[in-house]
């Protein structure tokens, strides 16, 4: 069932001097590279739907994780596949195992290496936030931005410091709906309130997904890409029992479900479907934010989402 609800979550999340300096220190390693869209207008009002308001500046993804990145990620992390990060039926949309257990390696096929990540679960998501958040390489998946401890069902929340995370629904919709120059928000992700199929890709209009960024002549008014259309997308909302948040359609839907005041609550968070993937958001620049709190002499931050 599609259905909207009007409790809208908010978290404290202050960060702490030492996950911000550990940040700093262990970037230059990183082989993952986001392009990041920074969503400012904080305290911004909501949406009719009551969803939107952000009381806080970020960063998210000007697009959905690839397979490219994620295939680092698998190599970097997938030589057991520990929790279930790779799906079996992976290599039919664009990433292949090799190898043995313990040893296992990942090659991303070319034509589909720019297409969003498919088969990935919310924990799946989360733990290439960690990784993400911990510098890549051998840094740890299981904590940082979430404690998950090998937990690949129940409710688990961002924790303290996360830079790295995946979006609050409030902050997707706000990236997707919301035009800070009238302060409005458009039904569609493409900040208008019409889209066709030239705008995005849906209603089997191409019949797969597509490289992320095709439809770039008509993003948000934030100027991200794809949050409608292509393939559905994580968010942290916890819906109904232990039920993820899901928005923004796929390639096989109407464009009804492009549609601000749609939002899907069949996401179970260790499921897996080949019509859904994620992008990730996160804090200020790190340098920045450690810059602000050396000058200012605090030793928090607090930030809510």
């Amino acid at each position: 069932m599609l259905e909207i609800k009007n409790n809208p979550m908010k978290r404290n999340l202050p960060l702490s001097t030492c996950a911000i300096v550990a940040a700093v220190i262990t970037s230059a390693s990183a082989t993952v590279t986001m392009d990041w869209v920074t969503i400012g207008n904080a305290n911004n009002a909501a949406d009719t739907t009551s969803y939107g308001a952000v009381d806080h500046a970020y960063k998210i993804g000007k697009y959905e994780v690839t397979n490219a990145q994620y295939g680092e990620f698998l190599n970097a992390k997938g030589q057991t596949n520990a929790n279930g990060i790779y799906d079996i039926s992976m290599p039919s949309y664009g990433i292949t195992r090799s190898g043995s257990f313990g040893n296992y390696s990942y090659t991303v096929t070319t034509a589909l290496a720019n297409h969003p990540v498919v088969l990935v679960s919310w924990f799946d998501a989360a733990r290439f936030a960690n990784w993400m958040m911990n510098g890549q390489g051998s840094a740890s998946m299981e904590t940082g931005a979430y404690t998950l401890n090998n937990a690949t069902s129940g409710i688990i929340t961002a924790n303290i410091g996360a830079q790295v995370y995946i979006p609050s629904e409030n902050e997707w919709y706000k990236a997707a709906y919301y035009n800070a120059a009238n302060a409005s928000y458009s039904l569609y992700p493409n900040g208008q309130n019409t889209i066709t199929t030239a705008d995005a890709n849906y209603a089997f209009s191409v019949g797969s997904s597509t490289n992320v960024g095709t439809y770039s002549s008509d993003p948000s008014s934030y100027g991200t890409n794809d949050q409608g259309g292509n393939v559905w997308e994580w968010n942290d909302a916890v819906i109904s029992g232990s039920l993820r948040g899901l928005r923004g359609g796929a390639w096989n839907g109407s464009d009804y479900f492009l549609r601000s005041s749609v939002r899907f609550n069949f996401g179970d968070p260790s499921g897996e479907d080949f019509l859904v993937g994620f992008r990730v958001a996160a804090v200020p620049e790190p340098t920045s934010i450690l810059l602000t709190m050396l000058t200012g002499g605090m030793m928090l931050i607090r930030r809510k989402r």
